[in-house]
């Protein structure tokens, strides 16, 4: 019989899981990813689970309805404490779903008080006076703000936050942040007394989110980007350990599958291509005039895959999204593009591929429902807030997958993963 979950978490989208899941891994905890909430208990002796859901992007009342299904899951798993996980650089739609899934769980949880920060400095996204940076850049002037499904422009996450919900939202500043948990607490005692429900708090470094984490103990629900993960295992008295990111040994055919159009998959899929790896791009317009277009690329995958990784993508500039965008409809668009990333990237199992990266939050959904993973064993970090991951498609086939958030990892990062591997 397996004992209480410590800590139960929810995500709303599948790279953002393994962000969370990995730093929990690094600090020490055991933990198993689910795709989707599981219809079954929980049978595997673990400190944590992350339900991974779809939820960013579609409509809010949806995106509460999975949301508090995955809260139930995981109260009648015995889960101490509910960890609400969005993406670093918080983007929503202006009608969520930040502010409406957080509304939804303090109400189902009974608690009058939570925290948002997406910081993640490993990863230079930093909260600073309440306003998100990304590296040196407003959140607003990082590439985000062409962001084709949630264009953030506006840097001020109180600002974002108050227009998502009817609850007042308040600020924890650095200030606080530096004097450690008596001062935290004291100001969130001071906020819920001015009727403050949700406090944006500030973070800079791994050390502010460290002073964080002790003042979150008994916090019924937290709300964070995967930063504040880094903070949270010690409360349970846990410590880091390298058996907690054990994993099966890597074997069998590589490839890439990026649909995430953000600056940093970009720079990812030019590096790899500059340095010489074989690489084919999906013309989303092909595929809406009835093209093949799979079907073409597994042909032209099937003699190379021996050869080295493959990378297959529809990553593109802004311009060139917007110009797709404007002829097929912005959800007709990305919907159709990763219903075919997940086609091809099938094909590329079906043939042996036994590691595969995933570049981009929607396509990586796409890709692991196609797959029929129900849960992934979290494995050792790549780059900050991208692990490996181990699952089995078929009783006899395992697959390592890295499903990596689009703005996440460096130029190398689609060779630096497999080389970790091998």
């Amino acid at each position: 019989m397996t004992q209480a979950l410590l800590l139960g978490c929810i995500a709303d989208d599948f790279t953002g899981a393994t962000d969370l899941a990995n730093n929990l891994v690094r600090a020490g905890m055991r933990v198993v990813q689910t795709i989707g909430v599981p219809v079954a208990p929980l049978q595997d002796d673990v400190d944590a689970v992350v339900v991974a859901l779809k939820s960013r992007t579609i409509p809010a009342a949806e995106a509460v309805a999975q949301s508090l299904a995955a809260l139930h899951w995981l109260r009648q798993q015995g889960a101490r404490q509910i960890y609400f996980k969005y993406c670093s650089t918080f983007d929503s739609t202006a009608a969520g779903n930040i502010g409406p899934v957080t509304d939804a769980l303090m109400q189902a949880l009974g608690t009058p008080f939570t925290i948002a920060t997406p910081a993640f400095p490993d990863n230079q996204r930093t909260v600073f006076k309440g306003y998100l940076f990304v590296g040196d850049k407003l959140l607003n002037e990082s590439g985000m703000q062409h962001h084709p499904l949630t264009p953030m422009t506006d840097p001020n996450l109180v600002r974002v936050l108050q227009a998502q919900t009817t609850q007042k939202v308040g600020l924890i500043d650095h200030r606080v942040l530096a004097q450690g948990e008596a001062a935290i607490r004291a100001r969130i005692s001071q906020l819920q007394a001015e009727g403050v429900a949700m406090a944006v708090v500030d973070a800079v470094s791994n050390d502010d989110l460290l002073r964080l984490g002790p003042a979150l103990s008994d916090m019924a629900l937290v709300t964070a980007g995967s930063g504040v993960a880094i903070a949270l295992p010690a409360n349970f008295g846990i410590k880091p350990s390298s058996q907690a990111a054990a994993l099966p040994k890597a074997q069998g055919h590589r490839a890439i599958v990026s649909g995430s159009c953000s600056v940093a998959t970009n720079q990812q899929v030019a590096h790899f291509i500059g340095s010489g790896g074989h690489a084919i791009a999906i013309d989303p317009l092909r595929i809406a005039a009835g093209t093949d277009v799979a079907g073409e690329v597994l042909a032209w995958a099937k003699d190379r895959l021996a050869q080295g990784p493959v990378l297959v993508y529809s990553t593109a500039t802004p311009d060139a999204v917007k110009s797709v965008q404007g002829q097929l409809g912005t959800a007709e668009a990305g919907a159709m593009v990763e219903d075919s990333i997940a086609n091809i990237a099938a094909g590329l199992v079906a043939m042996g591929t036994q590691q595969l990266v995933v570049a981009g939050g929607e396509t990586s959904g796409a890709v692991v429902q196609k797959l029929g993973i129900g849960q992934l064993r979290i494995g050792p970090q790549i780059d900050p807030g991208v692990p490996w991951c181990h699952a089995s498609v078929t009783p006899q086939q395992g697959l390592h997958l890295a499903l990596k958030s689009g703005n996440f990892g460096s130029a190398d990062f689609f060779t630096k993963a497999f080389a970790q591997l091998s």
